[in-house]
């Protein structure tokens, strides 16, 4: 199947998936209110793969699928493979400001990860290594959208999964036969499930003990899969034109719970079942953290690049962009992104091949340094935007529309700034207030601290795992003994 267009990404959405809004079933995912938007910023994506200016950047032939595909299905074995990664992923970020956290790309990548490193899966059987292999094939042809599923339920965190007061509530195994394994049960939380093609399930935490072992799954479905049911929260979407809710009426991600009823999965796929061992190494061992945080951190540079445009375009509209304080807290903000943008450079940098499978992988330790800064940097410079638009925030019109109605004088006077008009000061803020006031600009500062998980365990991880510390270590050591 030829590389898809924003127009077929839609038309497959109408495929009879049971999705729930405020206790009623929806109809048509593409044409309901509240995803109407988000489904169109992905359509535009996948248009851009066929655009000329970016076609060739986002497109490219794959060896391992037989023909063209996105450019995030590419399995990296070169320098230039990595950078033009990378780059795509920048662009389809910069295409909605870096407000869609769970674009395609994301998913995409995981899974060429889990296909790269289908050995992994092979130690349970070269049945799952191939279910794997076959899997990242078939979504790379038909170029589709996944999400992905791997928190429980916030139940008793004292308790394991087989210890709850009511075990059925996690998702697990309940039945098998000969045409796949019967799941039911809660995951929580698939962001874009509503308008996604496939759902990945794979149990987070990697922390799955003895007993856990019908919990411990991974397999990947249809969104319409017969008992799937996607629950949403309540939408953060502001339906109305794009000048008085410039990011909100565009950007909103929609996160779902997704409830089980006796679904089947067939055996195909099927790739870790009812294996607590290799479930827990999974994460670390399919290598799927180097390729995923390359995009992240992409992703996160365009975001913070914007944050940081807002903050220097409400310093100018104040005549303040010049004042040593404004200057250093700007500065600031040029520092965090620098750093960031940093990590995937320094990655490529470091990057090494390897000889297993032939994989060009990026430096984890570098990587990890933006997901380990991320949940800092993003509310530090949303309360730069906190800062710089002061009082002036909550008091624009309640619609751009004012400015042509009998009352337009008057809110040109009151809103005009240095040296710009009232028009488009209001605008400024009007994006301002999506990223720091809007219930938008909340999920937004929430889903960035809570990125890559609990950071507490995030840096014991980092300490645990890093690739240099045998190096510094011997350096002192030398240095000790030479005394």
């Amino acid at each position: 199947m030829p590389i898809r267009n924003g127009s077929q990404y839609i038309s497959g959405l109408r495929d009879g998936r049971e999705v729930w809004y405020g206790g009623e079933k929806v109809a048509d995912v593409t044409k309901f209110p509240q995803f109407e938007a988000a489904v169109r910023s992905i359509a535009e994506l996948y248009d851009m793969q066929h655009e000329p200016d970016t076609r060739e950047l986002l497109v490219c032939h794959s060896e391992e699928v037989g023909q063209e595909v996105g450019r995030a299905f590419q399995i990296p074995r070169t320098a230039d493979d990595l950078r033009l990664k990378r780059e795509a992923y920048f662009a389809w970020a910069q295409a909605n400001c870096g407000m869609v956290g769970r674009s395609p790309d994301f998913l995409n990548v995981m899974l060429a990860a889990l296909a790269a490193k289908k050995s992994f899966f092979a130690e349970d059987s070269a049945e799952r290594a191939n279910n794997v292999f076959e899997y990242y094939r078939f979504v790379a042809r038909n170029d589709l959208f996944m999400t992905h599923a791997l928190l429980d339920p916030q139940l008793d965190k004292g308790k394991l999964r087989n210890e709850q007061s009511d075990p059925a509530i996690c998702l697990q195994v309940v039945d098998e036969n000969e045409n796949g394994i019967v799941l039911s049960g809660i995951k929580r939380i698939a962001t874009a499930a509503p308008y996604a093609d496939e759902l990945l399930v794979w149990p987070f935490p990697p922390t799955f003990q003895r007993g856990e072992e019908s919990y411990a799954n991974v397999f990947a479905i249809p969104m319409n899969t017969k008992g799937l049911k996607t629950i949403c929260r309540p939408s953060f979407s502001n339906i109305g034109t794009t000048r008085d809710f410039p990011l909100s009426s565009r950007f909103d991600e929609m996160d779902a719970t997704v409830v089980f009823e006796d679904v089947l999965v067939p055996w195909d796929r099927v790739f870790v079942y009812k294996n607590v061992s290799l479930l827990n190494r999974m994460y670390r061992d399919s290598r799927m953290r180097e390729l995923t945080a390359h995009q992240t951190n992409a992703r996160l540079e365009a975001k913070l690049g914007f944050v940081y445009a807002v903050v220097q375009r409400l310093a100018e509209a104040q005549g303040m962009e010049g004042r040593p304080e404004i200057m250093e807290m700007l500065g600031e903000a040029a520092v965090k992104i620098e750093v960031v943008r940093s990590t995937t450079r320094s990655a490529e940098y470091q990057a090494t091949i390897d000889p297993e499978n032939g994989v060009l992988y990026p430096d984890l330790a570098s990587l990890q340094a933006g997901r380990a800064l991320g949940p800092i940097y993003y509310p530090e410079m949303i309360d730069m935007i906190r800062k710089m638009g002061g009082g002036a925030l909550v008091q624009v019109p309640v619609s751009m529309d004012e400015f042509d109605s009998p009352i337009g004088s008057d809110i040109e006077k009151a809103l005009r700034g240095a040296s710009i008009n009232g028009r488009e000061k209001t605008q400024l803020l009007k994006i301002a207030w999506d990223l720091c006031g809007s219930e938008f600009g909340a999920r937004h500062e929430l889903y960035e601290k809570n990125y890559a998980g609990e950071r507490g365990a995030l840096l014991a991880g980092i300490q645990r795992e890093y690739l240099r510390k045998e190096f510094h270590l011997g350096h002192f050591d030398e240095f000790l003994e030479a005394l």
